[in-house]
């Protein structure tokens, strides 16, 4: 730390509780009183220096006052401050730092120590190390502008804090390499001074910081108001708004503990204890800064991490700020949902008049928010076929990724005993339709919650499943879905259904491709001009997709036969009893229809192995010829 010697004298000020005296061997003459702080002097030294001292003394003087006693109501910096100050009127010995130039130079303000009144005083001394030693190194300012806390309106008045705020938004925008280097930044082979180490050894050397972001950690050191200030000033100077935003991130993690839910408590209390060594802010403060944070967050898409902005909404929460601060940052978080994962959406319910264990109600408005954006913005195009769609059109992706999000919350809320499913339906509904290409996210939230309620009602089991969409479904969830007794007899019906439809369709294919390769195989004669290899590793590709899909008809087959076989046995118990007529006729079509399945998918089958044969002739005629 830089520092500036004054005076040349011996000190000659003692201390007696809380009382000063000078020990220059002359009685004391005047008394001066700074808050419960008495200090016996000499009129002589002060008058000769303090134009205010001057004209107290002279008034006591006039009145006939003996005893010369003076008050010093508001003295800045208080009596540490007044006692540099007399020791500076004495000539004697003292230093000037960052830590006390800004004290100093409000206490001579305050004393009328100008030049009139003294040659070299002391508001011109402590102008001159301000100006040319302070405001010209990073880490002095830094210093000198968190002292301007306590001596704030007069370090105001006499532009202190502008003067240092505009000094370090200067050096933050300049290459690093022209200022000193940042003053909390140590690594691992680096000493507390700041210097490398070899082998435990000083070398001297500074560690070069050549990152834009050397100076977050520092100028977090400040107080919310000096900090906003800083801000603005390097927003004037043209700083990018992404350097602006990492800076508030980490300004945020620093004075507000716990945003971050993975982080265990003795890393919270350590984060306190190594940035103040003063007592953690109230939760009133931390409201209050939580709320100030908010107002500087730039409302640009992308600008703040979404997990900041969900650890802003539960410290929100948990600190009852107010309600334009949460809806705020609701409307943020909504707005860049699609960049949010599962557990930033776990925000625990911390309202006493409702019991469930997630706030849903939260995620519903933060949906919402989401949706309301531009459709360029927020999902697909009108315009996008669903081929496009199927494909990952750019303009699907982000509603896409949001639905797939919902769906897993809605899977890992279902299992809450509380949760109405007036509000699970409500949050299922919000996604539109066309942003769920497949719906077996939203059946397996369905499943666990019919599993999670079995008190429902037909009704409201009949219209949760209405939410999803039955031709949506994969064949696994098909599968799994013609199986499930918790689904109404209406929706097993709707799914084996269109099972058979998509398998129908998977037998087309099958026909499809053999019809292409027996139009694509030509004799070598009539091979390109690429070579042998080109139709060598056709036929590769080709006889491999054969072998997949047959692997795959051969174990649906044998699903299919086991699930016919075992409805047939039913069917037999069923009709031997009596009052189960509709439902015996419904499993009788629905075994009936499976059985003309299997017999296609068989000959769909048999028609797959004839291809095999002929690839594998085709590959051993290209390996002979080659």
């Amino acid at each position: 730390m830089a520092c500036m010697k004054l005076g040349s004298k011996a000190d000659g000020l003692q201390r007696r509780g809380r009382t000063w005296f000078c020990t220059t061997g002359l009685p004391s003459d005047v008394t001066l009183q700074v808050d419960e702080m008495t200090f016996h002097l000499h009129k002589f030294p002060l008058l000769s220096k303090s134009g205010l001292l001057e004209k107290m003394i002279r008034e006591k003087s006039e009145v006939g006052e003996e005893s010369c006693v003076i008050e010093l109501l508001g003295c800045p910096g208080g009596p540490k401050a007044l006692e540099l100050a007399a020791k500076f009127c004495y000539g004697m010995k003292l230093e000037l730092t960052a830590a006390n130039v800004v004290h100093m130079r409000c206490a001579a303000e305050y004393l009328e120590m100008t030049e009139e009144i003294a040659e070299g005083n002391l508001i011109n001394e402590t102008e001159t190390f301000l100006n040319q030693i302070i405001l010209r190194s990073w880490k002095d300012t830094i210093k000198a502008l968190q002292t301007c806390g306590d001596v704030l309106p007069h370090a105001e008045d006499l532009q202190i804090v502008k003067r240092c705020i505009d000094s370090l938004a200067t050096k933050a925008c300049k290459d690093t390499n022209l200022v000193e280097w940042p003053i909390v930044e140590h690594t691992p082979m680096q000493s507390p001074g700041g210097s490398i180490l070899w082998n435990g050894i000083s070398t001297g050397a500074k560690p070069r910081v050549s990152s834009s972001d050397w100076w977050y950690e520092d100028v977090s050191l400040l107080n919310l108001s000096l900090y906003r200030r800083f801000i603005s000033a390097m927003e004037s100077h043209g700083v990018r708004q992404e350097i602006i935003s990492e800076s508030i991130t980490l300004y945020a993690n620093r004075h507000l503990p716990g945003l971050d839910r993975r982080q265990s408590i003795s890393e919270i209390n350590f984060r306190l204890e190594s940035r103040t060594s003063v007592a953690p802010p109230s939760e009133e403060e931390q409201k209050y800064l939580l709320e100030e944070i908010d107002k500087l967050l730039p409302s640009q898409k992308g600008q703040i991490p979404t997990k900041l902005l969900f650890g802003l909404l539960r410290t929100a929460m948990i600190l009852r700020a107010s309600s334009t601060c949460i809806s705020n940052l609701e409307r943020r978080i909504g707005i860049q949902l699609d960049q949010a994962s599962l557990e930033d959406l776990l925000i625990p319910n911390f309202s006493e008049s409702i019991e469930m264990l997630y706030d849903v109600d939260c995620i519903q408005r933060i949906v919402e928010h989401f949706l309301a954006q531009d459709p360029m913005t927020a999902g697909a195009s009108p315009d996008v076929d669903d081929d496009e769609q199927l494909l990952g059109s750019p303009l699907l992706i982000p509603i896409t990724r949001v639905a797939r999000l919902v769906d897993s919350y809605l899977a890992e809320v279902a299992s809450d005993g509380n949760l109405m499913p007036s509000k699970f339906q409500a949050l299922a509904a919000a996604i539109p339709e066309d942003a769920r290409p497949l719906d077996d996210g939203l059946y397996r939230a369905i499943d666990i919650y019919l599993k999670a309620h079995p008190w429902l009602t037909e009704n409201q089991r009949e219209g949760l499943c209405r939410l999803m969409n039955c031709q949506k479904l994969s064949l696994e969830a098909c599968t799994h879905a013609a199986q499930n007794e918790r689904l109404p007899l209406r929706v097993v019906v709707q799914v084996l259904f269109f099972e058979q439809l998509q398998l129908k369709t998977s037998i087309a294919g099958c026909f499809l491709v053999s019809d292409n390769l027996d139009q694509s195989r030509p004799l070598r004669s009539g091979l390109p001009i690429s070579g042998e290899e080109g139709m060598w590793a056709s036929a590769v590709r080709e006889n491999q997709v054969l072998k997949v899909s047959m692997d795959s008809m051969r174990m649906r087959v044998s699903e299919l036969e086991k699930e016919c076989s075992s409805m047939r046995e039913e069917l037999e118990k069923l009709t031997r009893g009596s009052g189960r007529k509709f439902r015996t006729n419904l499993r009788y079509q629905i075994c009936s229809s499976s059985g003309d399945v299997v017999s296609k998918e068989m000959d769909a089958l048999k028609i797959l192995e004839k291809e095999q044969l002929k690839l594998a002739k085709h590959k051993k005629q290209l390996s002979t010829d080659m």
